[in-house]
């Protein structure tokens, strides 16, 4: 997945959310905390976090220091001159 299209998600994901809203609105149900603002601060919260989530992510599983598999693949590595 691109972060384009992960992008394209969390945009899709922030208008399912001003629908229920409007839905909501509409039913004449008003809740104070539930506005365009906070489904816009929420949007911006996932930009954030789900690309960083990921990068955290592919260090972490890039590592050497994860599991003894790893450590073990480290060793041989250092062996042969390639690390």
């Amino acid at each position: 997945m691109t972060t384009d299209k992960l992008k394209q998600y969390i945009a899709l994901f922030g208008g399912l959310l001003s629908a229920v809203l409007l839905f909501l609105q509409s039913l004449g149900i008003d809740l104070k905390w539930y506005t365009g603002e906070s489904i816009d601060a929420f949007t911006n919260v996932l930009l954030a976090a789900v690309p960083f989530a990921l990068v955290v992510y592919g260090i972490w599983k890039n590592t050497y220091v994860v599991s003894d598999i790893a450590k073990i693949q480290e060793k041989e590595l250092e062996k042969k001159g390639l690390k």
